[in-house]
């Protein structure tokens, strides 16, 4: 009888073996697409920034993390602002940022993705608690600006660049709405009187110069209060109106008139 005891054995272990090489070889071979980078450690120390395409690694010896360098939307949660003007609000924004730099990304900060979240909640409160609340509903694009430059500035040791931040909502109680309410129909109504008076103000300008330049010439004067009479009597209603005479018309036609003889002197 032939034993087979030792062939199957060494079967066995050749099997473990091609297992084992098919593991090495798996971990040993990364396949990175253009839009992620790969931070390979040796032996726990940085050695380099590896892709995009085909990596290879050796197994166990080196350890590779995978960053992606696409812009990235971050949903900053609803916080409670207080403005300058002690008005409190609820404010949400966006904030768009990418990986520039995917060694500093890994190795200057446990986890970027949540420092960024963090820093974010911490900057918008800061920012918008320097402005008023007219400020913060009429000015959201320096404001946006404003962020975007200091969250940028703020997450550049991390191989952070922050692209944009846009502030979405900005909630009010429902006392402070009404209020806002009543001072926009006040600012309404005192552009209104505003108006009105310059046009009063206007009109009695016009008026002074038509009367200076009337007083300069009589005869444009008597002209204008006779136009006057006849728009009046073609009015169209029966009514009877009494206007005195100016003395500049009565005048030519006293003169006109002959003279009544004076009285003798009494002797």
């Amino acid at each position: 009888m032939i034993d087979t005891t030792g062939d199957m054995a060494m079967f066995g272990f050749l099997g473990v073996l091609v297992v084992f090489a098919v593991a090495l070889l798996f971990m040993a071979i990364k396949v990175l697409p253009e839009y992620q980078r790969g931070v390979v450690l040796t032996l726990g120390r940085y050695t380099g920034i590896k892709g995009p395409g085909l990596v290879l690694l050796v197994p166990v010896v080196q350890r590779m993390t995978r960053v992606d360098l696409r812009v990235t939307v971050m949903d900053v949660p609803p916080q409670d602002v207080i403005s300058r003007d002690n008005v409190s609000v609820r404010v949400n924004a966006v904030v768009y940022f990418r990986v520039v730099e995917a060694d500093k990304s890994i190795l200057q900060v446990a986890d970027f993705y949540q420092a960024t979240m963090q820093l974010a909640q911490t900057r918008l409160r800061s920012v918008l608690g320097q402005h008023e609340l007219d400020e913060i509903l009429s000015q959201r694009d320096s404001i946006n600006r404003s962020l975007q430059q200091i969250l940028d500035e703020a997450t550049d040791p991390w191989g952070i660049k922050v692209t944009n931040v846009e502030i979405k909502d900005v909630d009010l109680n429902e006392t402070m709405v009404r209020a806002i309410a009543r001072q926009a129909e006040a600012e309404r109504e005192r552009r209104a009187k505003v108006i009105h008076a310059e046009g009063e103000l206007q009109a009695a300008e016009k008026l002074r110069d038509a009367a200076a330049l009337l007083s300069q010439q009589p005869q444009a004067l008597s002209l204008r209060y006779l136009q006057t009479l006849a728009d009046m009597a073609s009015g169209g209603k029966s009514s009877t109106i009494v206007f005195p005479l100016p003395l500049e018309l009565v005048k030519p036609l006293m003169e006109g008139l002959p003279r009544r003889p004076e009285p003798p002197a009494a002797g």
